[in-house]
């Protein structure tokens, strides 16, 4: 599903890959995104025809750029979400909520480890986005959170390399 998403989105985008490091920078928005994050990120590179280590940094700092925003102000945010008048934005605040309770006890249970491995599996649903989210609501430690999270990215991008790199560019070569 991922690479799907990715393919339409480099599609979409397809004008800004001409421009002078327009790949590197479409990489770099698809890694800040939720859902996407680093996966979709490296997996764009590999269909851009990208350099591996390039992307591999490019990736790793458009994941872990957003983190300390998501453990320092996402209550907040959600806080404001859940009492806003439009019904829209409750309901989305409702499904992130829904998401938290979720995964909320695999984390709860092993903590630290826990949030790394969340983050650190590259599968559906998980990732730096949802498990600093997690932490947040739980209210884990931040420094410590953000160091999970940092171990967990670098965790999925080793992953993520072999498969985006390896598998992905042997399948379409």
């Amino acid at each position: 599903m991922a690479s799907k998403l990715v393919h339409k989105i480099v599609t979409l985008f397809s004008g800004i890959t001409s421009m002078a490091f327009g790949k590197e920078i479409l990489v770099f928005i698809i890694s800040l995104m939720p859902i996407l994050e680093l996966r979709g990120g490296l997996i764009a590179a590999s269909l851009l025809g990208l350099d591996p280590i390039p992307s591999y940094v490019i990736t790793i700092i458009g994941n872990i750029l957003p983190i300390p925003f998501i453990l320092w102000f996402i209550n907040s945010i959600l806080n404001w979400m859940r009492n806003c008048k439009y019904k829209k934005i409750k309901k989305v605040a409702k499904w992130l909520d829904k998401k938290v309770k979720k995964h909320k006890s695999s984390i709860e249970k092993y903590g630290f480890w826990g949030l790394v491995l969340f983050v650190g599996i590259p599968l559906p649903g998980t990732g730096a986005w949802t498990g600093c989210l997690i932490a947040s609501v739980l209210e884990m430690d931040r420094k410590k959170s953000f160091l999970a999270s940092l171990i967990g990215v670098l965790m999925a991008s080793i992953i993520m390399m072999i498969l985006s790199f390896g598998l992905i560019r042997g399948i379409i070569s």
